[in-house]
């Protein structure tokens, strides 16, 4: 066949083939690990994001919060028990102005509440006897115009910001000191009964079973009555049951990996037990690990609160969250405000960390790698 004249070839018309070699190019992207992959799904989650800054707020006003004003957690004044709140700026706009709305007979107002009068609500008649709801300043009343207390004060008058954030500070320690000792027993446990399996595995799991049969709140109950009611008490009660969860966890993992083909190819090249488990095994359960632990943080306070309902709390002088609550739940008709701080927080702490785990438990799933 003859050679085609390029010379004479029409310029419209272009070789399909060209003498130069076709390769195909390489596919050159940066490498995304595991933790870095989680990591951008879990920042693509804005709830667990914004739950996160939350949760990171509230443990820093835990450490600056009692520190923002002049009261003590321990400072106590009978004389200004059950004061209300009172908040600069928002005072202004009749919002924590430090005013209590208060029942009383007609002709007292003006012996007992002339000068702290702030308006009369309702007048009405009792029988005969002349009755009206008065708003006046409790601040006024008693004398101490010039302070301020943002969250009221207690029955001892004791200031109610101090107490809240300090109260905050010990239920987060004694959550995470549950959480740690629950993952470490929970990991050790679960991993020696899923790794050697058989008459080990057996004897383990029938423990756990007699275990998980008694009743928690009674071996809280009994430990706490024991030992005290010390923070160290109270972390330890929650240990009691607490790591059954976490072990089991692990256990499920240590089946599903520990005859993959890595792990027997390690095995066959004399790798040890010990490495076997904290090197090979145990790294894939990272991802439930940490859900997990941000999932028993909640637990753990309410856990606490439940305790203190019941008596057991932290021992005075020392406030938490539940503590607080048990107080304020007392006199709830009357002092609103001992309940409602304490509750709105734990409600936050509550819904923050349940979006914080299912953020985390989403971002660590593997069936959700490199999607969006």
């Amino acid at each position: 066949m003859s050679e085609i004249n390029i010379e004479k070839v029409d310029n419209s018309f272009e070789f399909a083939h060209s003498t130069s070699e076709l390769k195909d190019n390489n596919f050159e992207t940066e490498p995304i690990g595991f933790f870095k992959d989680a990591m951008i799904r879990f920042v693509r989650n804005k709830a667990s994001v914004v739950a996160f800054a939350i949760i990171s707020l509230v443990v820093l006003m835990s450490f600056i919060g009692p520190y923002m004003n002049e009261y003590g957690y321990k400072e106590q004044d009978v004389k200004l028990s059950y004061m209300p709140s009172r908040i600069p700026i928002l005072e202004k706009f009749g919002i924590a102005d430090g005013t209590r709305v208060k029942r009383v007979r007609k002709t007292s107002i003006e012996e007992k509440y002339k000068d702290s009068l702030v308006e009369i609500v309702k007048e009405y008649k009792i029988g005969k006897t002349e009755m009206a709801d008065i708003r006046y300043d409790v601040y006024v009343k008693r004398g101490v115009e010039d302070k301020y207390f943002w969250f009221g004060t207690d029955s001892l008058g004791r200031d109610q910001w101090t107490r809240l954030w300090r109260g905050v500070r010990i239920s987060l320690l004694i959550a995470v000191i549950a959480m740690t000792v629950n993952i470490f027993i929970g990991v050790v446990y679960g991993a020696i009964s899923g790794y050697y399996g058989g008459v080990v595995d057996l004897a383990m799991q029938r423990f756990i079973e007699i275990l998980g049969g008694i009743p928690t709140i009674v071996v809280m109950i009994l430990f706490i009555l024991y030992y005290g009611s010390g923070i160290k008490a109270i972390a330890f009660a929650l240990c009691l049951k607490g790591w059954i969860g976490m072990s089991m966890m692990i256990r499920a993992q240590f089946y599903k990996y520990k005859r993959m083909e890595y792990v027997l190819a390690s095995r066959t090249l004399g790798a040890a037990d010990m490495t076997l488990i904290f090197r090979h095994i145990l790294p894939n359960a990272l991802g439930i690990l940490i859900t997990m632990a941000s999932l028993a943080i909640p637990g753990a306070i309410f856990s606490e609160s439940f305790l203190a309902y019941l008596g057991l709390g932290i021992q005075a002088p020392e406030p938490s969250i539940g503590v607080l609550l048990s107080e304020g739940q007392k006199v709830l008709m009357e002092y609103p405000h001992l309940t409602i701080y304490p509750g709105i927080l734990i409600s936050i702490l509550m819904i923050s960390f349940n979006l914080l785990g299912n953020g985390l438990r989403d971002a660590f799933d593997p069936t959700l790698r490199g999607q969006e």
